[in-house]
């Protein structure tokens, strides 16, 4: 099982997570995200506004939720996230600061 945020790491990663309000899957990822020290997501509701669907199918080439960026890098859905935790990837990525190039 993967292990959660060691202390004194700070989250300083941006995350947009492309969801719906019925997604199992949705919330198990937004779970994950909040015991590595995530705290805030920006979430893309595609099932309110279904034209940031077609906007996130351009981007991923997927159709299903959730899509999850973290720093504007697509990671992919629940199950690519859980095994970037595995790979122990996922930390590291959380803990770069986010550059905003505008």
């Amino acid at each position: 099982m993967a292990k959660s945020q060691p202390a004194g790491e700070k989250i300083m990663a941006k995350i947009v997570m492309y969801s719906t309000a019925v997604c199992p899957y949705c919330i198990r990822a937004e779970q994950l995200l909040q015991r590595k020290g995530v705290t805030s997501i920006e979430k893309i509701r595609i099932d309110l506004e279904p034209e940031l669907g077609i906007v996130m199918m351009e981007k991923t080439g997927r159709r299903t939720v959730p899509q999850i960026f973290i720093n504007d890098h697509h990671v992919g859905g629940y199950d690519d996230m859980v095994e970037l935790d595995q790979d122990g990837l996922l930390t590291p990525m959380l803990a770069t600061k986010y550059k905003d190039e505008a």
